[in-house]
């Protein structure tokens, strides 16, 4: 009998106890592929916003954890277009808000000039945007609008005051097809903001050593001051650091890596007690090999190869049982507009990564045990 033949018999002959193990480390698996992608989609997506936008800084209120609590003066925004070496400053206010009839938690809300290049980004599929004078006009996204069952024309109620919404848009972003973009004035009026932004996305001057210049410019920013000498109190951070640096991010991926680990040691304590039976089972068989030239190595290949063929198979199933949950996902209005219900290849493989890393922990003393029996011991075992 052939090596691979008799990795297969073994696992083969124990039809049940081998299903129960594939599908424990199928659980393991799904929770790791679901939970981290989703972590993994909502940063990657996050990031994606500004990259398409090709913004190189945001300037925020020094030391706000989160944009949304950040406030800046609007005329801020004038003293940052007149630095060397900056293109664009787009200055915009964002809020959160509840749909309690929809049951929509933190939905967002955008801010914007009536002649934002941002408005440009969006695709119209009914109606029309927001013209200047239009503070009692919304738009909303394509998800957004699903939720809650709007179309062009319906009233929205928003923080307590009624909007119009007159178009509907789609966007490249799932943030921005779950929210909601109002004109500037109307959102400072509904949140009391009067004449603040909650920042500005800085585009800079392409330069062959942009490291120099987004270093230069953030400095510059730092040092910008009020009219009194003051200084404003705020600060430019580059886009990815901001988008790691989030605390809403952190926590979610905290969350899903600290469930993962849960699930993989339950996993790999499944596929450790399998493989410890298999063993017991097979005590007089293996002192049969071993009686008849089969290394300790050998033994070690044999069980391990075992352990990681039943990880792979429960990987496999995992990471199809994952991309079906994050896609379903997209579905419940909770999280409609905030999971993008993509799972990168990067994920799928730590999660195969995973899966054999549970085989070979689980493994590993079974493996040792069944090397280490004594071939005359082992025959005399019944």
């Amino acid at each position: 009998m052939r090596f691979y033949q008799f990795i297969l018999k073994n696992i083969l002959q124990r039809k049940t106890r081998s299903a129960l193990t594939i599908i424990g480390v199928a659980i393991a698996v799904t929770a790791v592929v679901a939970l981290i992608g989703v972590a993994d989609g909502c940063e990657r997506s996050f990031r994606d916003l500004y990259d398409k936008r090709g913004v190189d800084l945001l300037v925020l209120r020094a030391g706000a954890s989160e944009r949304i609590s950040s406030t800046i003066p609007q005329r801020v925004g004038e003293q940052l277009r007149q630095l060397p070496g900056v293109r664009s400053v787009t200055g915009g206010l964002m809020d959160v808000v509840s749909f309690e009839e929809a049951n929509l938690a933190r939905v967002l809300v955008h801010g914007w000039t009536f002649d934002s290049g941002l408005f440009d980004e969006l695709r119209m599929i009914d109606g029309r945007k927001p013209q200047r004078g239009d503070n009692n006009s919304v738009i909303v996204g394509v998800v957004l609008a699903k939720n809650l069952s709007k179309k062009t024309g319906d009233r929205l109620e928003i923080a307590g005051r009624e909007f119009t919404i007159v178009g509907i848009y789609e966007s490249f972003n799932v943030y921005l097809n779950g929210s909601a973009v109002m004109l500037l004035p109307a959102l400072q009026t509904l949140m009391d903001r009067l004449g603040d932004v909650t920042g500005f996305e800085v585009v800079l001057e392409d330069s062959p050593n942009k490291k120099e210049l987004i270093d230069r410019v953030r400095r510059q920013i730092s040092d910008l001051r009020r009219s009194d000498g003051q200084p404003w109190g705020i600060e430019a951070v580059p886009t990815a650091d901001y988008v790691k640096s989030t605390s809403q991010l952190q926590m979610v991926k905290g969350m899903a890596w600290m469930t993962s680990a849960i699930a993989l040691i339950i996993g790999a304590v499944g596929v450790l007690n399998t493989m410890i039976m298999s063993v017991f089972e097979r005590t007089r068989e293996i002192g049969i090999l071993r009686a008849i030239g089969w290394r300790k190595t050998r033994v070690v290949r044999l069980i391990l190869y075992e352990s990681i063929l039943l990880s792979i198979a429960g990987a496999i199933i995992g990471i199809f049982a994952a991309v079906v949950l994050t896609r379903a996902l997209t579905m419940w209005p909770l999280v409609n507009g905030l999971v993008s219900g993509e799972v990168s290849a990067q994920v799928i493989v730590q999660g195969v990564l995973i899966a054999l890393a549970v085989g070979l922990i689980g493994g590993a003393y079974p493996a040792y045990r069944g090397a280490y029996l004594l071939p005359t011991e082992a025959l005399r075992h019944e």
